[in-house]
């Protein structure tokens, strides 16, 4: 019976003074209050339960969400919502837990919401919706790791996934987009227009060139050449054919035809 108290005593014992450190994860000692400086970042840790306990924090990227109201340039109000992608440095972890704590997330709310103030109140609140919000992204990011790299915390990206602006605003955009939509349409419309007008003032110059060469170069010589030579081709015929002619234009009937 004593036997058998003691195996569950030292069972309990081994399983309550180790700690398993998963990929992704980083583990670290604290022993009476006091952080150790060694970092385990995958496999176990053993240590005394009575004196000793192992702190373990996510070292992978991360996703912090924040619903926040962002001012404009305009004094709008622009509700956005915000993901915020970080991740800690390994060798910063200890440094991290003891100057900042475990509730760092909330120091990566109070930068963010400063870093976003002071670049948000630049940009006029259409820009929040338009292609200059990757511009408002890349601005917040550097701004907060101005203040969060140096203590072990890395921003890697800060992305506003959706803008509401006010009503009115929102109307105003919209119009301005459909009439700018329009005004394109418009001047395609108006282009291709133009360009048919080309193409057919160059059709009609062409029919007028072609008219004045021909009417420049049909002297009456060369119509008696064609003439002549029409009547060398006709003699190679095989069909009876009757020829009329005042000797300037000839007429041509079939045979046939004239037998009728």
């Amino acid at each position: 019976m004593r036997t058998k108290l003691l195996l569950l005593l030292l069972s309990v014992v081994l399983t309550t003074s180790c700690a398993v450190v998963r990929p992704g994860e980083a583990g670290i000692r604290q022993k009476l209050g006091k952080l150790d400086t060694e970092v385990t970042t995958q496999g176990t840790i053993f240590f005394n339960p009575f004196t000793t306990r192992v702190i373990k924090e996510s070292i992978q990227t991360n996703n912090l969400e924040l619903l926040l109201n962002l001012p404009s340039k305009e004094g709008l109000s622009v509700e956005s919502e915000i993901s915020i992608l970080y991740r800690l440095e390994v060798d910063k972890v200890s440094y991290i837990l003891e100057n900042i704590g475990p509730n760092y997330t909330a120091v990566i709310t109070s930068v963010f919401r400063s870093a976003s103030a002071d670049v948000c109140s630049k940009f006029f609140a259409k820009d929040m919706h338009s292609g200059r919000r990757s511009d408002i992204e890349e601005a917040i990011q550097v701004k907060m790791a101005e203040n969060l790299n140096s203590q072990g915390i890395v921003i890697e990206a800060v992305l506003m996934k959706s803008i509401q602006l006010p009503r009115g605003l929102s109307s105003s955009i919209e119009q301005k987009l459909q009439a700018e939509q329009d005004a394109m349409r418009m001047e395609f419309i108006l282009q291709q227009e133009r360009l048919e007008a080309e193409r057919k003032i160059i059709e009609a110059e062409g029919v007028r060139d072609a008219q004045k060469i021909l009417s420049v170069g049909l002297t009456p010589a060369i119509i008696q050449i064609r003439s002549i030579e029409a009547f060398m081709e006709l003699a190679k015929s095989a069909n009876s054919k009757v020829i009329i002619t005042d000797g300037k234009t000839p007429y041509l009937i079939n045979a046939e035809e004239s037998n009728d």
